[in-house]
């Protein structure tokens, strides 16, 4: 089977400490990645979960982030501002354009 060769970045530190694992393994760092991809291939997913860091966002904690956004939009008189004005803000904010008003 011809061979085709795969480069990666990494820390230089994650590679020395994944080299030493892996020779504790018994097995150099390439037999260990080509073992993952053919786990990849053959299941047909990631062979362990990848999850976020960032907490889970429910129902409830996006109303209650809504309804305290709301309530400083009426704290500062802006709850009565159309989706264009909106945008036009934040289109002013994004560029650093001065408000007109």
């Amino acid at each position: 089977m011809a061979q085709a060769t795969f480069s990666v970045r990494m820390d230089e530190n994650l590679k020395k400490q994944f080299d030493a694992l892996c020779s504790d393994f018994g097995m150099t760092a390439s037999t260990a990645i080509n073992v993952f991809a053919r786990a990849v291939v053959r299941e047909r997913k990631i062979p362990f979960e990848i999850t976020s860091s960032e907490p889970e966002v429910t129902r409830e904690k996006a109303m209650k982030a809504f309804m305290a956004l709301r309530e400083e939009a009426k704290k500062n008189g802006l709850q009565d501002m159309t989706l264009s004005e909106i945008n036009e803000e934040i289109r002013r904010v994004r560029y650093g354009e001065e408000d007109d008003g």
